[in-house]
Order: structure tokens, then sequence, then C-alpha cells
């Protein structure tokens, strides 16, 4: 059997490396439940999986009476056509669709490894090309976040797909052969756009390469390539907002006047901060000999090295910093890093010399980055979070629950859309809501929020989010709510709370829910 495995894999090492890479992300589909960061959810599932059930839980929709908040719905309306279809189909369970979603941004995302593969293929050997494809199948974070709902993570196929296109279109006219066709160009173009309209940051990234373009002078190349992109900006972006705003390019409009208004609102990092990210991100010393290869290539390769740059010069620049903004580039990092570095230890002195150390450093990674596939990849994120929604679920007749957070500031959004049904909430918090549309109220005026003495206004149930001071939290509650009774509490995940006690921003902690039985009398019978 084994012999017969390792004949199979030097006949065909790509094909090898692609089956390790899925079944990686297959593993990720099944166990790596939930969500991993709050926009891969809120920003995605939520509002997609409430216009599937005739709703529009987040408010988005003029017929809400809302305006453009600068949401692109292209990618939000794929998981609704989805979610629709799955529904259509009778598949009802939240935790199922999931399944089904995760699986194909499972397959998606071999994409990703295919296309690098095959740009490394086109600048560098075969033996270049697999180490690319086998870094991009298992590097530590890539089983995980291939299976989430991120933009960034989710627009990588488009660029890469169209970069793949214009670099061989590139190589061809250098060549002079009869292969070249300008109509790929706007094939590539179209791809780019949809990029764009997925994550619109990505327009950084394709304007570093109409500028590689302008540099190689391809000047049909170029004005081909951006006929392209208009088209596909035009065609989903114009189209959709014109749909539902009955105004072409509402949302990316918003998008960019909001952005430009809060630069400096959310996370103001120093310039360095995505190097620190990347260095980070992709094992040191490995990442440093990436990185090496990666700004070293900038002269030989700069139709690939260009775009990437340029993404990262405007996101070093631009104060507003999220790790995951980086995302989209890292798979071109990693592409362009491994064969610049690999081609400094061919064409260099030392490290000819040094065999074995580069041979450690490689070594060493993978225990690393081994320890951190076993660790991450089945990784059930906000756990908690999801189960307590998931609980809910047997209480259909719920329309409103209270979250007592009174220790945070930050309000922790419950992802309803596991309940099945959409209950309205409010989260008793520290401090007041800062805008109109929070849902937070603070201890202080809860009091007098509701009139708590009316049935039809009491919560069905309230979720004490941590287990602080618990006995006396409930006590409290009890003063307003004197029927309540416990009911459940659910856990973090292991890497869940790992995290949490590495970085206690990563607040994902026990939830203890208790029924008011005023309004719900009875506990759900567990036989049915």
């Amino acid at each position: 059997m084994i012999k017969e495995l390792i004949r199979f894999k030097n006949r065909h090492p790509f094909i090898t490396i692609l089956m390790i890479g899925l079944f990686l992300r297959i593993i990720a589909a099944i166990f790596s439940k939930g969500f991993g960061m709050h926009d891969d959810h809120f920003l995605v599932i939520e509002p997609a999986a409430s216009w599937a059930d005739g709703g529009d839980y987040t408010k988005w929709l003029p017929r809400t009476g809302n305006t453009p908040q600068g949401h692109s719905f292209f990618y939000v309306g794929l998981n609704y056509l989805l979610i629709s279809f799955l529904k259509f189909l009778g598949i009802n369970s939240p935790q199922a669709i999931m399944f089904i979603n995760r699986l194909l941004h499972a397959f998606l995302s071999l994409f990703v490894i295919s296309f690098g593969y095959r740009i490394a293929s086109l600048i560098s050997n075969k033996k270049t090309a697999y180490l690319v494809a086998l870094l991009l199948s298992v590097y530590w974070f890539m089983p995980f976040a291939s299976v989430r709902n991120l933009v960034e993570i989710v627009s990588i196929p488009f660029l890469l797909y169209g970069t793949l296109i214009i670099l061989r279109q590139e190589l061809i006219r250098k060549e002079g052969t009869s292969n070249y066709h300008r109509t790929s160009f706007l094939i590539a173009g179209f791809f780019l756009g949809l990029a764009f309209s997925v994550r619109f940051q990505t327009l950084f990234y394709t304007a570093g390469i109409c500028l590689a373009l302008l540099i190689a002078k391809n000047w049909k190349g170029f004005f081909i390539t951006t006929l392209g992109i208009v088209i596909s900006i035009v065609l989903v972006q114009g189209c959709i907002d014109f749909m539902v705003w009955r105004k072409p390019f509402a949302e990316l409009i918003e998008y960019v006047v909001y952005n430009m208004e809060h630069a400096t609102s959310y996370f103001n990092k120093p310039w360095y901060n995505y190097l620190i990210v990347i260095f980070g991100l992709l094992i040191p010393p490995i990442s440093l000999m990436l990185l090496w290869g990666f700004f070293r290539s900038w002269k030989k390769h700069y139709l690939l090295f260009l775009p990437t740059f340029c993404f990262l010069l405007f996101h070093s620049i631009f104060p507003n910093k999220q790790e995951r903004f980086i995302l989209p580039i890292i798979p071109m990092i990693i592409i362009l890093g491994t064969v610049g570095w690999n081609d400094f230890v061919q064409h260099g002195v030392f490290w000819k010399k040094h065999i074995k150390l580069e041979k450690s450093f490689w070594i060493f990674f993978a225990v690393v980055n081994t320890i951190g596939l076993v660790l991450i990849t089945p990784m059930y994120s906000k756990k908690s979070r999801v189960e307590s929604m998931s609980y809910l679920r047997n209480y259909p007749q719920t329309t409103y629950f209270l979250l007592e957070d009174t220790k945070n500031t930050t309000l922790r959004f419950p992802p309803v859309f596991y309940t099945g049904f959409w209950p309205e909430y409010n989260a008793i918090m520290k401090k007041d809501g800062t805008n109109e549309r929070s849902r937070e109220i603070s201890f202080e005026t809860f009091e007098t929020f509701k009139d708590w003495h009316q049935v039809e206004n009491q919560p069905a149930f309230i979720l004490f989010y941590q287990l602080y001071d618990i006995e006396n939290r409930v006590e409290t509650m009890k003063n307003y709510f004197p029927d309540l009774e416990y009911e459940t509490t659910t856990t973090p995940s292991f890497m869940d709370l790992l995290l949490h006690r590495v970085n206690p921003r990563n607040a994902n902690e026990s939830i203890v829910i208790y029924r008011n039985k005023t309004v719900i009398p009875e506990k759900f019978d567990q036989k049915k």
C-alpha cells in the first residue's frame, strides 16, 4: 500500500499535492464549524440567510427604510442564492447549510493551489512549482481560512486566474509565437473585476497589473485588460446596485466615503504592521526567506511584483489596519517569494556551502507548521456563541432574548442565523451603544428600557456571557424576571480557550442560558 502511494506520488506529484490540500480542507469543512471573525459571518451569512427567509434582519435593503451602507452585494448575493437553493431542496438546518457552504469553499480554494502552481511553472522550474503548490496546500492557516466566508480569501482565485492569463500572454508575446491572443486580456480583466466586486481593495492589485503592462509597453494589453475590468465592474457592481437602489454604484460610493471619513476610527497601526503580520504568519525564518525572495524578484518578475507591492503599499499607508486585510496577496508572496528564494540559493555561493542550514530551517518550519495544522484545521471557532444560538433553535416560539455581558463595552454579536427563525435581542453592556442601530443598553438604563412587567416585553431567554460572579448576576436579573430557570451552558472549544489565554481580546468564553418561565413555561422535550 505504502509503495503504491509512493509510486503514485512520483508519477503524479501535483495531483498528490492537490489531494493533500483537498483532504485538509475537507477536514476543516467537517470539523471547523462556527466563524473565524465578525465579518465572515455577520457581513455575509447573516444578511444572506435572512433574505433567503424573506426578511432583512441586518436592515441593509431599501424596503426597511435604509440607505446604502457600503456593502458589496455580489458575494453576499451568491450566498443568498446558495442558501435559497438549499432551502428549496428541504435543507433547513443552519449547521447543514454551513457544512455545504464550507465544502464548496474548500473546492473553490483548490484553484488557488492550481493557479499558484501554474504561475510558478511559467517563471521557474517544476521543482519550485511543486514547492509552491505544497506550501499553498499545507500552510497552517490555509485549510481553516479556505472554508471561511472571508471576502479577502474568496477574492484570491479571481486575482490569481486573471494574473495567470496575463502572465502567460505576456510571455507568449515576448517569445513572438502565434499563440498570443489579445482577447485573453479581456477575460483576465473580467476576472480581476470580479475580484474587485468581492473585495473592493483588490483594485490596488489590479492597478499594479495595469501599471506593469504599461511598463512592458503592451498598450493594447493594457487597454483591453482595463476594458475587461470596467465591463465586469459595471455588469456586477453597477447593475446590482441599480437593481437594489435604482442608482448604479450606490454601495461602492458609500464604501469609499465611509472609509475616507473613518480611516482612523478603528485599528490605526504603524506602516510596518503588515510586514510583521507576514513575518509571523508565514513562520520565521522561512517567512524571512520568502520576503527576501519576494523583494529580490521586483525587477525580474515585475508583472507579479508590482500588483502585490501596490496592494501592500496602499494598506501600509492607510491608517485602518486589520490583519485579514493583507490576506489577498499572501499566496502571491508565497509564489514569488519561493521562486525568488530558490533562484537566490541556486546562484548564490553561501547557501551552496550551507545546504544543511537551509534544510534545518525547512525542518523547523515543517514541525511548527504541522502543529499549527493539527490545532487550527479542525478548530470550532466561536463555539459557545454558535452553540447558544443552536440551542435556542429548540424554542421556535422565541421572539426576543437578552444578552447579559455587563463586564464588557463591546458587543459580541450572537449569530442569530443558527436559531433558524430570527428573534430580536438586546445586550446589557457596561455602557450604552454609540449609534442608533446599536442593540446595546447600559445596565443603568435597563430598568426603564421597557415596561418589563408586560409579558409581551419580557425576553424568553437571558444569556449570561462569561462565568464571573454568575450567581449574583442571575439574582440581579431575577429582580426583573423572577421566573428564570437554568437551562444549559455552552462552552468554548479548546482552541477558543487557548486563543483567549494568549490574547484576552479573543473573548470566547462560556455562556450560561436561563429560560424565562413566564414566557416559555416548559422546557422542550429532548425525546421528540
